[in-house]
C-alpha cells in the first residue's frame, strides 16, 4: 500500500457505516485500500438472503479484480461496516506514468499483479469455506484462517456471532449449538470474540 501512497494519482474517499462503496451491477475503474474502518462484500441469493462473501479490515484492498477487468460489472456490493476511509487508485493510472513522472510506477504495477493473485487465492479459500458440508467444518475453516493470519492458536475474531453466522452462511442458532459442542468436545475454548484452539480434528488444519 505504501508504494501507491507515493503516487499523485490517488484520492481519499470517506464512507459512513452502511454506505455503498461499490454497487452490484456497476462498473469500476478504481480499486482501493482501507486506511481506516472496515467493509464487506455482499450478494443476495434467489430467496433474498444476504450472503457475506468477504470482509476487509484496515490495510486490505477492495475492487482489485473488478478494476483489472474493464467493461465488467461488479457481481457484488461493497459496503462500509464502520465509518471508513479509502485511498482510491485509478487502474489506468498505474499503467502509464503520472504527470510527476513518478518513478514508482513499475513497482506499483508489480504490486498490483501481486494483489490480483492474492485476491484470487482469497476467493478460492472463501469458496472452500462456503462449500464445507457441515457447520463444524465451516467454523473450523474460518478459525483456521484467522489463526494463520494471527500466527497464534489464541486470538480475537473481528466479528460478532450474528455476522459470523452470516459470513458462514448458517443459522445463528446452529452456529451457537455447534460452538458449544466443539467446546464440549475439547476442540476450542472461547469467551465472546476470544478463541483458543485446543486441538485440530485432522491433519488438514495443522
Amino acid at each position: 500500500m505504501e508504494i501507491f501512497e507515493k503516487c499523485k494519482n490517488t484520492r481519499i474517499a470517506y464512507f459512513k457505516k452502511g454506505e455503498i462503496i461499490i454497487e452490484a451491477g456497476a462498473e469500476a475503474d478504481e480499486f482501493g485500500f482501507i486506511l481506516e474502518g472496515s467493509v464487506q462484500s455482499i450478494k443476495w441469493n434467489a430467496t433474498g438472503k444476504m450472503i457475506i462473501i468477504t470482509m476487509v479490515e484496515k490495510g486490505g484492498a477492495i475492487g482489485v479484480l473488478l478494476a483489472a477487468s474493464p467493461g465488467r460489472v461488479s457481481p457484488l456490493t461493497v459496503q462500509a461496516t464502520r465509518d471508513t476511509t479509502v485511498m482510491m487508485v485509478a487502474y489506468n493510472k498505474i499503467l502509464t506514468p503520472c504527470d510527476e513522472n513518478c518513478i514508482n510506477h513499475k513497482t506499483m504495477l508489480q504490486n498490483f499483479i501481486t494483489l490480483v493473485a492474492e485476491k484470487g487465492l482469497e476467493l478460492h479459500e472463501r469458496i472452500n469455506c462456503l462449500l464445507e458440508p457441515t457447520v463444524r467444518e465451516k467454523i473450523l475453516n474460518y478459525l483456521h484462517k484467522i489463526s494463520c493470519e494471527k500466527k497464534s492458536l489464541s486470538f480475537s475474531i473481528p466479528i460478532n456471532r450474528n455476522i459470523m453466522a452470516e459470513y458462514l452462511n448458517v443459522e445463528r442458532s446452529a452456529l451457537s449449538r455447534e460452538l458449544s459442542r466443539m467446546k464440549k468436545d475439547g476442540l476450542i475454548d472461547y469467551e465472546r470474540s476470544y478463541f483458543v484452539i485446543l486441538k485440530w480434528p485432522c491433519s488438514a488444519y495443522v
